[in-house]
């Protein structure tokens, strides 16, 4: 039975190589295969799904105003892929869902959570709530053993905490960490940037 999948992860925890892996395997069994990608996310060139072990492959550009059910209708594929899922508007989700209630296709949507302040994307929150299945692709944090669901941004490779929720980078602009991590570097920050006393009362 069709239903709509969201996978989501911090960066580097292997989102983009799992969605290409599950579009090879299709492929392999001569079944059509559609991938979307939002037009924002230009990392590997426009309309480009990559990963950082090197694969690539084309998708589809997602516009702001794109229909991704009549473009779905059009081409009746075995399932639907979705790369940076979280860039999604509300309406984009919507059509998916539709995607999977009226034309029977499951449809696998791939991204993060949260932003680097650890607030909710506008596309992850439509994901979580109106999807069929919710799955955490894992990875480690980048300075102990814990499980990193953060994504810390930075800045000439020290951490930030304010800005821009979009900035779009990799390895040079995003960590993925614990929370614990995530609060110590934070709150070191906050400290640096009090030398005369510790006004946020941190210890």
């Amino acid at each position: 039975m069709a239903q709509l999948y969201f996978r989501y992860g911090t960066m580097n925890s292997g989102k983009s190589m799992d969605l290409l892996k599950m579009a090879h395997n299709y492929e392999e069994q001569d079944k059509k295969v559609l991938l979307f990608s939002p037009a924002v996310d230009d990392r590997y060139g426009s309309g480009v799904v990559g990963s950082r072990v090197g694969l690539r492959k084309p998708a589809i550009r997602v516009e702001e105003h794109t229909d991704l059910l009549d473009i779905v209708r059009s081409e009746i594929p075995s399932c639907v892929l979705v790369d940076e899922a979280q860039f999604l508007k509300k309406d984009h989700v919507l059509q998916l869902s539709e995607i999977v209630d009226t034309l029977g296709i499951s449809v696998f949507a791939y991204g993060l959570r949260a932003d680097f302040q650890g607030q909710l994307f506008p596309g992850s929150r439509e994901l979580l709530a109106l999807a069929d299945e919710i799955e955490e692709v894992r990875t480690v944090c980048w300075y102990c053993e814990k499980k990193a669901i953060m994504n810390m941004r930075l800045k000439n490779g020290m951490p930030v905490f304010e800005g821009e929720q979009i900035q779009i980078g990799g390895n040079e602009s995003y960590l993925p960490v614990c929370r614990r991590c995530y609060s110590a570097r934070k709150k070191l920050l906050l400290r640096d940037s009090h030398p005369e006393g510790n006004p946020a009362g941190l210890r």
